[in-house]
């Protein structure tokens, strides 16, 4: 019989940041595999040019700040950043949007609070919102699924050499959202001609989604953030579905249309920004899905991922405050 003299916690798994955040990127392959198979090789532009931008910009504030940069740049969270960003990139975006998006994330929504552990709000996140509300044009410029241009067509756009007029289209969220309650015009765009979704988006969202169950499998991500993130945004949708289906798209396109299973199990389930508890993180990414769905309703962008989390974000603490669990030994307050 041994005996335990050594404080707590008393666990036998080495935590290791780096191997989490590989394992996090590993995930996003199937999805960046079949976003290049829909829309061309501008996604993996994006995705490296991210990449080695956000090494960079975080690199050189480490050495401003005098911290060791070669220590902090392998535990992966900027590569993260960038791979996250980079996918919800259009694969029209040429390299100065990329650029200005990941370098506000790193600089500005990391690096300025603290470093890892310390920003208050997903940096990818804030890069991309940066980017929606000054470049709108640029960032709802999508290529048509199935319509991916040669990659020398994705080099020439990507250097911002080729007009991205001459290759894009509306996505399916902006095309129903556009076309709500008129069925011929629905069934004129072909927006609900995919199996489950959108045309494409469904196996872009499915894609993800075997991402998103391999983090689970690996303890990675809990249960918690992607299932109620899924059940907000797929039960409202559901109930307006059936008041009335030419106006409100089904669940099943919400679900497996723009950046949902992304944002469900890569984006709201980031340790620092979201809720603590694990009743804390239920709600918290409960709210992010009704939010979604009411912006992609109700809204003026098509797609709300960005938005509802990072509003979420802001109301961690109150929701941390309120579902704090009870300490051990001791009641709960009686008023």
């Amino acid at each position: 019989m041994s005996l335990i003299n050594a404080p707590s916690p008393h666990t036998r798994e080495r935590t290791d940041t780096g191997a989490v955040m590989r394992r996090v990127i590993l995930a996003t392959l199937p999805g960046l595999a079949v976003l290049v198979w829909q829309f061309g090789a501008g996604v993996l532009f994006n995705v490296l040019w991210a990449a080695a931008v956000a090494l960079a910009c975080e690199a050189l504030f480490l050495r401003a700040r005098g911290k060791p940069v070669s220590f902090y740049l392998r535990d992966g969270s900027a590569l993260v950043t960038a791979v996250l960003l980079g996918l919800a990139l259009p694969p029209t975006a040429p390299w100065w949007l990329t650029l200005i998006g990941v370098a506000f994330a790193i600089v500005v929504a990391k690096q300025l609070y603290g470093g890892l552990g310390m920003n208050p709000f997903n940096p990818a996140m804030v890069g991309y919102v940066l980017l929606l509300i000054s470049f709108p044009v640029a960032m709802t410029q999508w290529i048509a699924p199935g319509q991916a241009p040669a990659p020398a067509d994705s080099l020439a756009l990507f250097l911002g050499q080729a007009p991205a007029d001459a290759f894009s289209g509306a996505t399916p969220l902006d095309t129903f959202r556009t076309w709500a309650g008129d069925a011929g015009a629905l069934a004129e765009h072909g927006i609900l001609q995919g199996v489950l979704a959108g045309r494409g988006w469904q196996w872009v969202n499915l894609a993800f989604l075997v991402g998103g169950l391999y983090l689970l499998a690996c303890r990675v991500i809990g249960w918690h953030i992607p299932v109620a993130f899924l059940a907000g945004l797929g039960v409202p949708a559901l109930i307006a579905h059936q008041i009335d289906a030419a106006r409100f798209a089904g669940p099943l396109f919400h679900l497996f249309s723009g950046g949902a299973m992304l944002g469900a199990f890569f984006i709201a389930t980031d340790p620092v920004s979201a809720a603590t508890s694990r009743l804390g993180r239920f709600i918290q990414a409960l709210l992010i899905g009704v939010l979604i769905w009411v912006i992609r309703t109700f809204g003026g962008y098509p797609d709300a991922v960005a938005f509802a989390v990072l509003l979420l974000n802001l109301a961690a603490p109150f929701i941390d405050y309120y579902t704090r669990p009870r300490a051990y030994g001791h009641k709960g307050a009686r008023s």
